[in-house]
Formats: C-alpha cells, structure tokens, sequence
C-alpha cells in the first residue's frame, strides 16, 4: 500500500461489527480512520454473541434469507447484494478463519470461536492504519466538532465524514444503550421508537408452576400465532419456562409477531402443540385410551411421551375441567393457548427493532439532514431473527456506509 490519502479526518464511532467493517472497508483503500468506543475495547457484544458458538452467517437460499428480515425485507436484500452471507465466509476465510455450516444451516467458524477471528480482524485493520481511541463516549456535537466524553473531560474532534455505528438498545452495559437516539432527533433525523426483539416475554405462572418448573425447557414443540394481519406464522423447535414466563430460540422467532400483537391488543395468544408428528387422530385415540388408575401424568407420558413440564403447562393454562373432558385434553394437547402479557424489557433482549428510518437516509446510508454522517448496524430501523441474520446485515451496512464514505471522499 502507498502512503496515506491527502489528509481527511475519517472517525467511525462505535465499535461493533458495523464500525469495524465501515472502518475496514475505508482504511483498505488508504485513508487514515479513526475508531471510538465508550467502552475500553472493541467488540464486546460480538464477543459475548459468540460464547455458546460464533454464528456468523447463514447458509438458507437468498430468496429465503432475505424474507428473515420482514417489513425491512427489501431494503437489507439490497444491501446484502453487495456483502451476503457467501461474501462473510469468503471474508472469514481471508482472515484465516475457516468456517463449516451445521446440521441446521448456520454457518460457524470451525472452532466456534468468537475471540480468534476478532483478533485477526483487528491486526489486519491495524496494519491498515486504523488507530482505536477506547472509553471515548459519544455526546454529540459542538460547534461543528464531534463531542466525546473520556478519563481526560470533553474531546472535540474535526471530522471530515463520520460513521455511526452506535448499536440499538440492548445489552447497554456493552455499549448498546440507546442513548444517541436524542442526539439525532435534535438534527432532526427520523427515529422510529426501539422496541425489544428476539426476546423473552411474560406469563405471570402460578407460584407452584414456577417453583416447580422454572428453567425447565420444552422441547420438540410447534408454536403458531396469528400476526396483526390474521396471518398465520408457524415454527418448530424448543424454548424455556423462566421465572415469570418464556424465553429461548422458539420464542425469539416468533417475537416481533408476538410483541406486535401485545401492542396491538394488550396480549398475544400463543398456541402450541406439544405433539409434533403425531395427528390429532392419533392424539385423540391415545388420550381417551383407559388409563385405569394411573394419573394423568404418568397416562400422558406413557401415550404420548409428553414429560413433566409438558403435562404442567397443561394444567398451567387449562381449566379443571378440561382433565375431566378427554375430548377437550386432547385437542388442547395439539393447540394449547398460552397468554403472553408483555415482551421482557428491551436491555434483556438479544436485539432491538426500530432506529433511524430508512427514508432519513440515501441509498449510501448518509444522513440526508447530515451530510457527510454515514449510519450503520442495528441502529438502523431493522429487526431479524437469531441464526446469523443480525451479524449478516450489520456487516453489510457496514459495507455499505464504508463505500458510501469511500464515494463521498472522491467528490
């Protein structure tokens, strides 16, 4: 690489995997940047997504990948055109990361590890040039300068372009707290209101139900809900009794529906089959079967192989009379209703839905009421489930933000 481009002050705030793929993306075709972060090192929340396995991406069929992203659908299709799910491995495999699609379709580095491809990521920015200025906070701006908090007081810096990758509103204590939402409405940018998303909601169980079962999981079921349309939405998997009602991957794919519905009508109805492969038929013959003396836990379990927890949930969200009807039992095995009250708090959940409009921007991600003020990453008004989703599309607004600063520099 030649020396640095004529002399431009490039800062890119926020150090998450948009910032840092903005700031790559920039400092690769020679221009000095300049990354801050409020907190003392960068990538704290990549960090901790990838504790149980690094789920970069995911290997799905693009028409299919592109629906995960709902109403925002066509907007993130657009952006992945340019840095989709074949562009992170490929991009992966540059860093000396080798990755492997599992049983389910994500995509995984081979050692599942967050921390190795981290480290890669931020030598080779390094060696670009990128300088990372840590426990640097964000407050806005004034008089025309870039104002940061630090050990040191007030910071003002001159910028000629910026990025923000500031994240949503999740997970504040790593740095996603939300608190730029002001600082851009004061510049009259268009924020839609953040909301939690791949989140938990609550139930409010009976004391015995959780003293009994809390922390319980429910595997092999099928949830359906109705969305705020009438229309139908189905998935299969499993999820988690909590303290005060559920939580887990089941419950995270349906909850933009599901909190949708809770703001809609005050509560969603969430009906499960806790017999998946097995027809209400079959269902129907093995609950009415005589049980003679066995309770109805022990008949369930040996006719259906419903567990504990399975059979509880029955009598969690039935009446009484229900287990003295076979009848009504053995449809609600196929349909029971469960009423969610309100989705958990928004710092609980994975991710955040809503942020700055796509309208407030170009198709470079420039701020229009800012020029020269690139967005990227989950502050943009988009939500996508777990599964790679998220990392993929904050990657690729990242890429694209880079580009657009690339194309605003050459002006």
């Amino acid at each position: 690489m030649t020396g640095k481009k004529e002399a431009r002050t490039v800062v890119v705030i926020g150090g998450g995997p948009a910032g840092l793929m903005a700031a790559e993306t920039i400092a690769a075709q020679g221009w000095q940047v300049d990354v801050y972060d409020a907190m003392p090192s960068v990538g704290r929340k990549f960090l901790l997504a990838g504790k149980g396995g690094m789920n970069l991406t995911h290997s799905e069929p693009q028409a299919a990948f592109v629906q995960r992203y709902g109403n925002r659908r066509a907007e993130i299709a657009a952006l992945l055109q340019d840095f989709g799910a074949e562009d992170v491995r490929h991009w992966a495999q540059e860093l000396g990361i080798a990755t492997f699609i599992g049983s389910s379709g994500r995509v995984f580095p081979t050692d599942m590890k967050a921390a190795p491809l981290l480290r890669a990521w931020l030598h080779r920015m390094r060696e670009c040039g990128v300088r990372f200025h840590m426990r640097h906070r964000w407050i806005g701006w004034k008089d025309g300068a870039l104002l940061f908090s630090s050990a040191d007081g007030e910071r003002r810096v001159q910028a000629d372009v910026a990025v923000l990758a500031l994240g949503g509103g999740s997970w504040a204590r790593l740095g996603s707290d939300a608190a730029w939402v002001p600082l851009l409405q004061q510049q009259q940018v268009e924020v839609t209101p953040l909301q939690p998303a791949n989140c938990g909601f609550d139930v409010g169980w009976s004391e015995h139900f959780r003293q009994h079962h809390a922390g319980q999981p429910l595997t092999s079921v099928i949830a359906h809900v109705k969305d705020t349309m009438g229309n139908p939405v189905s998935r299969q998997g499993q999820f988690v009794v909590t303290e005060g009602g559920v939580e887990g991957s089941l419950i995270y794919a349906l909850s933009a529906p599901l909190r949708d519905l809770i703001a809609a009508e005050g509560q969603a109805v969430l009906h499960l089959d806790l017999a998946p492969g097995k027809s209400q038929q079959r269902v129907n013959s093995e609950v009415l079967h005589p049980r003679g003396s066995r309770s109805w836990s022990s008949h369930l379990q040996g006719r259906l192989g419903l567990d504990g927890v399975k059979t509880a949930l029955l009598r969690e969200c039935l009446p009484a009379e229900y287990f003295q009807q076979p009848e009504l039992l053995a449809q609600a095995v196929k349909a029971l209703p469960v009423v969610l009250r309100a989705p958990r708090p928004i710092d609980e959940a994975i991710s955040s839905a809503g942020g700055i409009t796509f309208a407030a921007m170009n198709e470079h991600l420039m701020l229009r009421a800012l020029p020269g003020v690139f967005c990227a990453g989950e502050m943009l008004d988009w939500e996508a489930p777990t599964g790679g989703y998220l990392l993929t599309a904050c990657f690729a607004s990242g890429r694209r933000a880079g580009v657009g600063v690339l194309e605003w520099l050459h002006r």
